[in-house]
């Protein structure tokens, strides 16, 4: 179903119990689950998804039914879940405690979308960038280019744009939601879940 490079990967989806995160939550985030799971740099295509939270004026507040999301390997998940299971995550002076987790499948959605892809900050180049990434996956399907954003911090500086690709065949897919696209998994970037709201976009 993909190339033998790009293992197959799950959604290993943990409740979670906090309150307010800094605004650059993910640059303190991925270390913290680095101490308690170092298992997860074994995998360059291991990322974190975006917590669902909303800006107020000390930071990001956490939504009552956030979670958080791992992209792991389907044979890392036991070892991953066994290691953060019921942690304390120390995120620059915010807390937050790792519930317990299910696995939740990757489904071949024709339709994807990712928050933020790194790269080029015209979106000319941006799109042309991403065609031959997806090029070289061995992956057809159509692009709509989104918002650009930034993630920022005193050390740290990513831009990208938001990103959704359409008409995908139930292969190409999963191996893009496997692979993901550009860098920066551990921080948000580049991951891919199902966009369920648009649906034949291609039609006359």
């Amino acid at each position: 179903m993909t190339n033998n490079a790009i293992p197959q990967m799950i959604d290993l989806v943990f409740d979670v119990e906090g309150g307010t995160l800094p605004a650059a939550y993910p640059f303190a985030l991925w270390p913290a689950l680095m101490h308690h799971a170092p298992q997860l740099a074994n995998e360059k295509l291991i990322g974190v998804l975006p917590l669902r939270s909303s800006v107020s004026n000390q930071g990001m507040m956490l939504s009552k039914r956030a979670k958080l999301t791992l992209r792991v390997p389907a044979t890392l998940s036991e070892s991953v879940n066994a290691s953060l299971t019921g942690q304390l995550l120390d995120l620059n002076g915010s807390t937050i405690r790792l519930g317990t987790s299910k696995v939740r499948p990757i489904q071949p959605f024709p339709t994807i979308h990712a928050q933020m892809v790194v790269g080029e900050t015209d979106e000319v180049l941006f799109t042309d960038d991403i065609n031959m990434q997806l090029m070289e996956l061995g992956v057809s399907g159509n692009l709509i280019c989104g918002k650009r954003h930034t993630l920022s911090s005193e050390q740290h500086l990513i831009k990208g744009f938001s990103l959704v690709i359409h008409d995908l065949k139930p292969d190409a897919s999963l191996k893009l939601q496997y692979a993901g696209l550009g860098e920066s998994r551990q921080f948000g970037c580049g991951i891919f879940i199902p966009y369920k709201v648009i649906t034949g976009l291609s039609d006359d």
